[in-house]
């Protein structure tokens, strides 16, 4: 009987792996670029011709390869990254595995042009659906030249299943933008049928950042760096108002290699959690650099996915530094006044210009001499712009500074109240703007802030009720309730435990007097189940102080005075991050003179 179970041939292996590894053009360069630097180079250019299906070439200035080496590195499970069992743990290159040229080459028409640094003379190798078919010497700049031609011809069941070449070049530029992000010292050229796609010069990170994602995104990044345990986060993260309707730009780097991860995409989440409206995504640019020893990157083949030795550190410090950043900055906390410049240097710097008469800068200079600027601060960069009439505060975007000085009021009293629309708006004037403040959302973070500092303190404030009611829960929610009774006491309510199932409520927290509170007290219940399943205590903690603080002020409409606007707008501007509510809705908005006048089609 013949056997059932065989060897399978080295081309049919090789295809197999390329399944794995070349997923489409973008893959191919992915693996390309990352060879290119792992070799050193200080430049990188990437051609492609209809969406990389004709035409692939990468070239790189790097280290370059001999004869031998070039000729290696086609065999399956070749690379010169690794050696013993514990190099595979301490990976500190971006390629390792050794299957992407013959991988490539077994689907393609490939062609390997390398030069070694001080050699004479290149090597070309051609091979031709993974079979070498020639071999000669070539003459070159020094590094590595890879062209693949007609990508899947010899898989046309892969090749069918190949987007559009608009779609495909789409994903190779998404691929090349984040991996030029990644290293901003290193120059990045992409041209797409014959045409520059973008060129990025060595220089900053901000630099980079603002060359590949726009000017008006890298206007709206603050620099964030933090260190602990052995691991430090760095980068750029954005203003809220700057987010996205998908995850495209979570730009997130572990030791310098561009990742996909569950833990770090939930930490950066977390700390925009009360900044940002569901389904919204911030622009982060960050990179984890730890020990090589504390990531595993090989558990995917794309090398997308890494595990951390360590997941809770690494989320909680991620969290953390963001969080931190994002308190830091002045979003409409008034930052000093800049110093102006002294009478003295204002006088020097009049002198008498042609058909100007010297009495007339005579008098000029006495009115300087006398003259007492008023100290203006600077614009938050969180909030639209306002006319030259009225600056307000401002923020510190990445590489620049605040000067030295005195506080100002805040932002909020600043404003001139015009009144109320709908008795759930104010209306207020900002120098030549209209500013609309949703009373409702600006009372809700100012509740959820105040609730959050007296649990961090110790509880929040209890109030007794005057007739203890009765509860009956279910058995899920009666375990809660006694698992969680810690939680529940600190969050405010005062229960006793009837027997069974049945629960007497003898105090709520003091914001939900008059308010349904035993409803809500279910809805905690419900959150606190979740606890140990997909979400941390904190998490959940505060998900119920936002449903306090939102069941606890003024729903819909309801009229202010004068002083209770004067008085919400006090505790605004004492309010960390209120320019949105817990729920990441915004708080204000800002309509110019000049839309307005758009509107009334007035020039």
């Amino acid at each position: 009987m013949a056997p059932r179970i065989r060897i399978l041939p080295e081309n049919l292996t090789n295809k197999i792996a390329a399944g794995e590894v070349v997923e489409r053009p973008a893959s191919v360069a992915k693996e390309l670029v990352e060879n290119a630097l792992d070799a050193g180079c200080r430049e990188v250019v990437v051609e492609i011709e209809a969406g990389g299906r004709r035409l692939i070439r990468v070239t790189d200035d790097g280290c370059g390869m001999t004869r031998e080496d070039g000729l290696m590195a086609l065999e399956r499970h070749a690379t010169s990254k690794i050696v013993t069992d514990e190099d595979l743990f301490a990976l500190s290159t971006l390629g390792f595995r050794g299957e992407a040229l013959p991988s490539i080459a077994s689907v393609s028409r490939f062609t390997l042009a390398t030069r070694e640094r001080g050699a004479i003379e290149g090597t070309e190798i051609y091979a031709e659906g993974g079979k070498i078919r020639e071999v000669k010497a070539c003459g070159m700049a020094e590094g590595t030249v890879i062209t693949v031609r007609n990508l899947f011809f010899n898989t046309p069941a892969r090749l069918k299943f190949m987007k559009s070449s608009e779609t495909e070049a789409g994903h190779m530029g998404d691929l090349l933008t984040r991996l030029a992000i990644s290293r901003p010292e290193i120059r990045f050229t992409y041209l797409n049928d014959g045409k520059t796609v973008f060129r990025a010069l060595d220089g900053s990170l901000v630099n980079r950042v603002g060359a590949l994602l726009g000017r008006t995104v890298a206007g709206a990044l603050y620099p964030v760096e933090m260190t602990a345990e052995g691991i430090t986060v760095r980068g750029l993260v954005a203003r809220p108002d700057c987010s996205r309707s998908t995850a495209g730009h979570l730009f997130t780097y572990i030791n310098g290699r561009f990742i996909k991860d569950r833990v770090v995409q939930h930490a950066i989440l977390q700390a925009y959690r009360n900044f940002l409206a569901r389904g919204r995504y911030p622009v982060v640019v960050l990179f984890i650099e730890l020990p090589a020893g504390e990531v595993d990157v090989n558990v995917h083949p794309t090398k997308h996915e890494v595990r951390f030795r360590q997941q809770g550190i690494v989320h909680d410090l991620l969290c953390g530094a963001i969080e931190e950043t994002l308190r830091l900055t002045p979003w409409l906390r008034q930052p000093a006044a800049p110093t102006a410049p002294s009478p003295a240097a204002r006088l020097a710097a009049v002198q008498p210009a042609a058909g100007i008469s010297e009495q007339r800068v005579a008098e000029v200079r006495e009115l300087l001499a006398n003259y007492r600027p008023t100290l203006l601060p600077e614009r938050s960069p969180f909030l639209p712009p306002v006319s030259a009439t009225r600056p307000a505060a401002t923020g510190a975007p990445a590489g620049a500074s605040v000067a030295e000085g005195v506080a100002l009021p805040g932002y909020f009293s600043s404003l001139t109240v015009i009144g109320q629309f709908h008795a759930a708006y104010i209306i207020c004037q900002d120098g030549a703007d209209l500013v609309l403040i949703d009373q409702h959302a600006a009372h809700e973070r100012v509740a959820f802030e105040r609730l959050k500092g007296q649990f961090a303190a110790g509880t929040v404030e209890s109030q007794g009720v005057l007739f203890p009611e009765t509860l009956e829960l279910s058995h899920r929610e009666s375990a809660m309730a006694r698992e969680h009774g810690g939680e529940l006491a600190r969050l405010g309510f005062d229960l006793e435990d009837f027997g069974g199932t049945t629960w007497i409520v003898k105090g709520i927290p003091r914001p939900l007097a008059g308010r349904d509170y035993l409803r809500l007290l279910r809805d905690t219940l419900e959150e606190l189940q979740g606890i140990g399943k997909s979400r941390t205590v904190a998490e959940v903690i505060e998900d119920i102080l936002t449903r306090i603080a939102c069941h606890s002020v003024v729903r819909g409409e309801h009229s202010l005075s004068v002083s209770e606007i004067e008085a919400l707008f006090r505790q605004m501007d004492a309010t960390d991050f209120s320019t949105n509510c817990p729920h990441g809705r915004p708080v204000l908005q800002r309509i110019t003179l000049g839309e307005i006048e758009k509107m009334f089609k007035r020039s």
